[in-house]
């Protein structure tokens, strides 16, 4: 999977920007606030049809502008892609691939694959359950389309059986159907606990190896996936069954509370070194190591899943780590179509460097280098 052009309209502060990339490895390059992480943004979008900074919008149209546009180019195994997204101000975006309208977000999943590390990621490690269950949705959607269309309905379902919850409180003889909200609930949920479990074993697998690599041996990593519906094969018959259990087992507390507690919405994955709670007990060399094992993991699991690398997008990340890390990224470069944001261009060995494509980044531009210097 390569990507092969990237054109911005009033994208952020981009008024006209256009790339063309024939390189395994593109850096882009300049002092803070002038942009890059605007550009991996725009990258991130053409594969999720979402940011991965903001849930608006608005405030990715370029200041005093009413709409912003995305176009990218894409060559896989299968062909050549064309994927345009439109931003509008007072309207909601629109997805075209292939000049095609896209009814669904989930349609666009799949025709651009991403992993991005930044060093906001440790909130995976030192936040709460909700940044690591997208952290799991966004690289289970990117290449399960159905995924993407449960974890909606999932959502709306969830939306309704809590309203309904709380109207119950002043009219108990609502409570008659609550059933059909708890089968619907379960039949969704059920999918995603299946599919969640079968990507932590996997994940599992390939980021003990990663992490055992980074770590010369000395740290086992192992990732646990908690579910608030309990099961033991993992079948979604069993899942479903379990669900509705829960539910029913729970109806009154839920029906006091005016809220669902237990459910796929309440899933987490934590994580051990050598048996301690990496977030408890783990030194920050320790969280970016863990970090990062499953940031390299998401790339191979993606590998196994389609037969191809998705694009790995580093924005600063190379600052954050140490020498010992960097070298097990830079591993990925030759494999992995690879875009860097990064300050100095010396952050990157200068072998590494010798087929990259340079740009300078400011102000809203992007100019092709050979060699930089501030």
């Amino acid at each position: 999977m390569r990507l092969r052009q990237l054109i911005l309209r009033k994208f952020r502060n981009y008024e006209n920007l256009e790339l063309s990339f024939y390189s395994d490895l593109i850096l882009f390059v300049s002092p803070n606030a002038h942009g890059k992480t605007n550009i991996l943004e725009s990258i991130f979008m053409s594969c999720t049809g979402r940011s991965h900074r903001t849930s608006k919008d608005r405030e990715m149209i370029k200041w005093g502008e009413e709409e912003a546009s995305i176009r990218t180019m894409v060559d896989k195994q299968l062909g050549a892609s064309e994927i345009a997204i439109s931003l509008h101000a007072r309207d909601k975006k629109k997805v075209l691939i292939n000049q095609n309208p896209v009814n669904r977000l989930g349609e666009l999943m799949g025709h651009l694959n991403s992993v991005m590390f930044s060093p906001d990621d440790l909130k995976l490690i030192r936040e709460g359950p909700a940044e690591r269950r997208r952290f799991i949705d966004i690289e289970l959607s990117q290449i399960r389309p159905r995924y993407f269309y449960y974890l909606q309905q999932y959502n709306r379902i969830l939306s309704h059986r809590n309203n309904l919850l709380k109207s119950i409180q002043t009219k108990p003889s609502l409570a008659g159907t609550l059933p059909v909200w708890d089968n619907q609930l379960a039949e969704a949920g059920s999918y995603i606990i299946r599919q969640r479990k079968l990507f932590h074993d996997s994940l599992q697998t390939i980021a003990q190896e990663i992490h055992n690599q980074m770590t010369h041996g000395s740290e086992k990593l192992t990732l646990e996936y908690k579910s608030s519906i309990p099961f033991q094969t993992g079948s979604m018959d069993e899942i479903r069954e379990q669900f509705l259990k829960v539910l029913e087992e729970r109806r009154k507390e839920d029906i006091e509370r005016g809220i669902t507690g237990r459910g796929c919405h309440r899933d987490d994955l934590l994580f051990q070194i050598n048996g301690a709670d990496v977030k408890v007990f783990g030194s920050q060399g320790q969280k970016r190591t863990t970090v990062l094992s499953l940031k390299l993991s998401g790339l191979e699991y993606m590998f196994k899943e389609t037969g191809e690398y998705p694009l790995l997008l580093l924005d600063d990340a190379l600052s954050e780590l140490d020498q010992d890390r960097q070298q097990m990224l830079m591993e990925y470069i030759g494999k992995v179509q690879t875009f860097i944001t990064l300050t100095d261009v010396n952050q990157i060995p200068e072998q590494k460097r010798k087929n990259a494509q340079i740009f300078k980044i400011q102000s809203g531009t992007a100019q092709p280098m050979a060699s930089i210097s501030f």
